[in-house]
């Protein structure tokens, strides 16, 4: 299967301080590149001017389609079976108390790198009243009132909706402590201020009965936090203001929450208009961005924070113009939804490049509505799929504080549940513009191999490697990345060894690892679909001091095997070449030329030329939960060590079951 075709260079700033901004969002991303010279596609300004967004935008009461809160039965037949554990999860929270987030529990952030000290307990208070606010609508009764009367008031006192992380890297100080009269929209803050928006939208009536001041400060906080901000402001990164700007998941993210805003808040019909079409300005960069292929160069755990929040914001922006501006039947838009579902390997495992996480069985109810708006079955069954995996499955614990994505989910749920679940059919899938390659065959295995550079999007340095998967379980794996601290988004990222080549599927030449930046990328990547053949050059991805001048790497799975070929030449023969595997299964090398690898009472076997090369194993711990969730205590890394120094030469793997 061929994805469509189109060329991208890519340009972006090298060094900067740890404490500069730009650093920061480069890294938190992470790592992509500012396009050069791409013709913008710009859709969505294609599709309606300032003046025709104006005139297509309804008010709020033609295309909201949920229950006003007093209509009871309205909310009886829109939770259906979902109104009972709504109902529960709230209730877990009639006695909470909110916590308080203390000065130190920023600071923490800059004085050991933790994120965790001050997103928990916000974390904490942001569940509890998205718990207690779906609770009161499901029930209606007044029962959680005086509890999210406490959420709404706690909000509209903090100091920001911001967590210290991106507080550090967007306020004009620079530090982890809110500046109240810096009002940042990020990701959590505009999640907060979309959810408010919500809450306001189906309570104000209930606040005003209790006291006006709740409603009232309520809206002045949105105001000033969310709508004032961004009309006011071009230079928040992910808006993309300058042509050629950086850009990546923040921006559909952010400006949907901000869409939100405005649509639910915004009562001046051409000031919101003109809000309306900054955010579709804004968004298109994104989408200029993104490659024709529609792959999520960020890896596919992050498709729901990427692509996933684009259909979030098109849907929106579709809803509210009675469908006149829409662009879901665009083949980038289509290519851009369907990537999630040909990357599932089966029973939980994902393929994983970059930062993105190896087990991800997503949210069903996006994926399904994603598919629903550009006509693709092969998502609606995978959503399914998704579905029918989830023991008592909970649409608002799915969605946290994303209350579109609560309200929606429950809307299609019914519908969901009635669709015969399966996973995408296919022998190959090819993404020629971010050199992406899946393979299967009819003997269980999934292959999935990259080209790429080593600047992408949550980069890791990792030009050409491969993940294999043997009847749905991982026996040669991309470790993904532990827990995000201040390093993971600094200058010592690579420091890091989930970050570097030498622990990924790849070769260290002349004792050289695949170092970072725009340069270091793979080269004349191809893939032939008969001989389901996928090749390229990792010389470009290494270094000068690891003398390459061709290394040239060609992966073909057969019917009962994948066969793995390097070719290469250097300029100088400095180390020996050692040739590295990372495995799930702990390798046995007690046989020289054959390395055993079971798990789960499956054996597969690495057969290698036991003249060229020295076995060795590596056990990697993983004392952070980030990784021992996916894989364990332990991985491991399997070292092939060349035998002979030589200027070139050629090596054969064949992997198989037994």
């Amino acid at each position: 299967m061929y994805i469509s075709t189109l060329n991208y260079l890519n340009t972006l700033v090298n060094k900067l301080s740890t404490k500069n901004f730009i650093y920061i969002l480069i890294l938190c991303s992470l790592f992509s590149s500012g396009l050069k010279a791409q013709t913008a596609r710009d859709l969505l300004q294609k599709s309606a001017n300032p003046e025709q967004v104006k005139e297509r935008l309804l008010p709020k009461e033609q295309w909201l389609k949920y229950p006003a809160y007093t209509d009871r039965q309205g909310w009886d037949n829109f939770t259906g079976e979902a109104k009972a554990s709504l109902i529960k999860n709230g209730e877990q929270y009639l006695n909470y108390e909110w916590k308080v987030i203390k000065a130190t529990e920023y600071l923490e952030y800059e004085r050991s790198g933790s994120r965790a000290a001050m997103e928990a307990p916000n974390g904490a208070n942001n569940t509890a009243l998205s718990s207690l606010v779906f609770a009161e609508l499901a029930e209606g009764k007044g029962r959680f009132m005086d509890q999210i009367i406490n959420g709404v008031w706690y909000n509209c006192n903090l100091p920001s909706w911001a967590i210290s992380a991106h507080l550090s890297g967007l306020q004009l100080r620079k530090r982890a402590l809110p500046d109240p009269k810096d009002n940042v929209i990020e990701l959590v803050s505009g999640d907060m201020g979309a959810f408010l928006s919500w809450t306001y939208y189906f309570f104000h009536d209930e606040f005003d009965k209790v006291d006006t001041i709740i409603s009232s400060r309520l809206k002045e906080n949105i105001q000033t936090r969310i709508l004032v901000p961004y009309m006011q402001r071009n230079d928040y990164w992910w808006q993309a203001s300058k042509p050629g700007a950086f850009v990546n998941n923040w921006n559909p993210w952010c400006n949907s929450n901000v869409l939100l805003c405005f649509l639910l808040m915004e009562e001046n019909r051409d000031k919101l208009a003109d809000a309306v079409y900054k955010t579709m300005r804004s968004v298109d960069q994104f989408i200029n961005y993104t490659k024709e292929d529609g792959a999520c160069e960020e890896g596919s755990s992050y498709w729901g924070h990427a692509a996933g929040k684009m259909y979030d914001y098109l849907q929106v922006l579709s809803y509210a113009t009675g469908g006149k501006i829409s662009i879901f039947d665009k083949p980038i838009i289509k290519n851009m939804g369907n990537y999630i579902a040909y990357s599932y390997v089966g029973n939980g495992w994902v393929v994983n490049f970059a930062d993105a996480s190896a087990r991800n069985d997503g949210d069903p109810g996006l994926v399904f509505r994603y598919g629903k708006a550009i006509h693709s079955e092969s998502m609606e069954h995978f959503a399914a799929y998704l579905l029918h995996r989830k023991e008592n499955f909970d649409v608002q614990k799915s969605s946290s504080r994303d209350f579109f994505r609560t309200l929606e989910n429950l809307s299609i749920y019914k519908e969901l549940v009635q669709t015969q679940p399966s996973l995408p059919s296919f022998s190959s899938v090819w993404y020629p513009q971010t050199e992406v390659c899946y393979m299967k065959n009819k003997a269980g295995y999934f292959f999935a191999a990259k080209g790429g550079y080593n600047n992408e999007s949550h980069n890791h340095n990792d030009a050409g490697t491969f993940s294999l998967y043997i009847d749905t379980l991982p026996f040669f794996i991309d470790a993904g990345v532990g827990t995000y601290t201040r390093q993971t988004f600094s200058s010592d990222r690579y420091k890091i060894w989930t970050m570097q080549s030498n622990y990924h599927n790849l070769p260290m030449v002349n004792g050289q690892p695949q170092p970072f930046g725009k340069d270091y990328k793979a080269s004349n990547a191809s893939f032939q679909e008969k001989k389901k053949t996928f090749s390229l050059d990792i010389a470009a991805a290494y270094g000068k001091d690891a003398a390459v001048k061709a290394w040239l790497r060609k992966y073909t799975l057969g019917d009962d095997k994948l066969v793995i070929e390097d070719n290469y030449q250097l300029a100088a023969s400095k180390e020996a070449n050692i040739i590295n595997f990372m495995t799930w299964a702990q390798p046995d090398i007690s046989k020289d030329g054959v390395v055993v690898l079971i798990k789960d009472n499956k054996q597969v076997r690495l057969a290698y030329d036991a003249a060229q090369f020295t076995a060795s194993v590596e056990t990697v711990p993983l004392p952070d939960k980030r990784l021992s969730n996916v894989w364990g205590d332990q991985i491991y890394r399997l070292s092939l060590k060349a035998k002979k120094l030589s200027l070139k030469g050629k090596y054969k793997f064949i992997i198989s079951k037994q």
